[in-house]
């Protein structure tokens, strides 16, 4: 499968400022910035098999890409409203606020923000708040 997702962006610093509120709450962390302000990499774990995100700096971005999206999964549906105002409160914009989705499936919690450049970032939980209980 992935191994990880990158974006390219326009302002290095605005974006890792975005990014690093944003991921926090769903466990990555920045963990390289690229020589020259080139860009950044984030993971849950340091070193080159902990990175997950990349951002690049680009001269020119074009979004939205139409049906793209990149979706971070959150532990709990409190990373997922965490997830969502930081976002918010760090210059991203709100694409569908923090909620159930039940056309993917019953517990399918997500939030949709577009960050500083336009890139659609979803957060999503898919645990239950009970367990299912099964007669047998």
């Amino acid at each position: 499968m992935l191994d990880h997702v990158s974006l390219g962006i326009t302002d290095i610093d605005r974006s890792r400022r975005f990014y690093d509120a944003v991921l926090r709450p769903l466990g990555l962390v920045r963990i390289v910035d690229f020589g020259e302000g080139r860009g950044s990499d984030y993971g849950a774990a340091a070193g080159s098999l902990g990175v997950e995100f990349t951002l690049t700096r680009e001269v020119e971005v074009r979004t939205p890409i139409p049906g793209a999206h990149v979706c971070f999964r959150a532990p709990e549906r409190a990373a997922v409203d965490a997830f969502y105002a930081a976002a918010l409160l760090s210059g991203g914009r709100d694409d569908g606020a923090p909620g159930l989705r039940p056309q993917y499936h019953a517990d399918y919690y997500a939030a949709f923000v577009l960050d500083p450049d336009g890139h659609r970032i979803e957060a999503v939980c898919h645990a239950p708040t009970s367990a299912t209980f099964v007669a047998k």
